[in-house]
């Protein structure tokens, strides 16, 4: 199954996240080298929040993964919250219906 990690960063994230970045950005490659997290990344103009896309068997894993990141115990991130996504299109859908 697919699930979403949506992220909404503070106002000030890119003036407050050098001390956190690696730590954030090692558990994500942890994370992906498990076999995880597919994609992540922050959003573009503005810089408001992020997206990541998990596979795995529950949403707890994703929780897992937010509850410890450095930028949500450093308050970098003001709400996440995950979401089940149904694929359906797509070589890596988990889900996939052809007509």
């Amino acid at each position: 199954m697919h699930y979403l990690l949506f992220y909404e960063y503070v106002d000030d994230i890119l003036e407050r996240r050098g001390p956190f970045r690696g730590g954030h950005l090692g558990a994500a490659w942890k994370s992906h080298d498990k076999g995880e997290l597919v994609l992540g990344g922050a959003y573009a103009k503005p810089v408001d929040g992020a997206l990541l896309l998990f596979k795995a068997d529950s949403p707890s894993v994703v929780e897992e993964f937010a509850k410890t990141d450095p930028y949500v115990l450093n308050g970098l991130v003001k709400r996440w919250y995950v979401r089940e996504w149904t694929t359906v299109v797509g070589d890596s859908s988990a889900n996939p219906i052809r007509p």
